[in-house]
């Protein structure tokens, strides 16, 4: 008897360090049988076989279940408040800002923040950190080079600043790579830290179960410090928002008003401890 789909579900999460239980089943599900289908596989025996043994196929199916599609300046009229409204109010504590794009994939997304502060002349500046669970969209952000789709929103003014041609893309000014870090993380298990004024979270919890999402923004609110803002995608709104601390003075922006000790847990009915 061959193995079971439940069987090479649990052993390709561990082969690659990702929860597949905190993923919607049937897209995460629609993913894998789509590498099955495409590779011509009639098995899930086969199927790990090739995982196993494929380096460059293990680092297709990786990227094939997580996400990986980003933009600059995706959705325009929520940078345009971020540059006028939330960043204005942040920096005026004096403060240099700690700034997280959770789920970054190519970077596009803190590079966008990057921009906007270079632009905007902001001092003492910030710490901007981009994590991701997939390491070639990691390596894909450091090289800086975006493809003509990938920049399509970018204002023409501060495209021609600071892009210029590479081959068939575009590569991003060194100036503006500076400014941000990168480092490997799953936004599920790994540590998020704390103290951080602006934490961007955009177009990544969709694909996450009630529980898991609800976990993770539990844990990302915790992460922020009072006054700063969450930023999420603009078909992922938190109805219970009061419950995790946090007001909603502008859409897709969730600032927190309450010290962390006293987040209530979602669903639970008490304080957390």
């Amino acid at each position: 008897m061959g193995l079971s789909y439940e069987e090479f579900k649990r052993i390709v999460g561990f082969l690659t360090g990702l929860d597949l239980s905190a993923y919607k089943s049937h897209q995460m599900d629609r993913r894998i049988h789509s590498l099955m289908k495409l590779w011509g596989l009639t098995g899930y025996d086969e199927y790990l076989r090739v995982l196993r043994t494929d380096a460059a196929r293990f680092e297709e199916f990786k990227k094939k279940l997580t996400i990986n599609v980003s933009e600059f300046y995706r959705n325009p009229e929520r940078f345009a408040e971020l540059a006028e409204v939330v960043l204005p109010e942040l920096f005026r504590t004096g403060r240099r800002l700690r700034i997280w794009s959770a789920g970054c994939a190519n970077g596009a997304e803190p590079y966008t923040v990057a921009i906007i502060i270079r632009e905007s002349g902001y001092r003492p500046g910030a710490y901007i950190l981009g994590t991701d669970v997939d390491r070639v969209s990691l390596r894909r952000a450091q090289s800086g080079i975006y493809a003509p789709n990938e920049v399509r929103y970018i204002p023409a003014a501060i495209f021609a600043k600071y892009f210029h041609a590479s081959g068939s893309g575009f590569e991003l000014a060194e100036e503006i790579r500076r400014m941000v870090e990168f480092r490997q993380a799953d936004l599920l298990v790994d540590d998020p830290g704390s103290d951080w004024d602006l934490i961007l979270c955009r177009n990544v919890v969709i694909y996450f179960t009630e529980a898991a999402k609800e976990g993770l923004y539990r844990r990302l609110c915790r992460a922020l410090r009072p006054g700063g803002y969450l930023m999420v995608g603009g078909t992922e709104p938190l109805l219970n928002y009061k419950d995790y601390g946090l007001e909603n003075p502008l859409s897709n922006f969730y600032q927190k008003i309450i010290p962390p000790e006293r987040f209530r847990v979602s669903g639970r009915g008490r304080d957390a401890s």
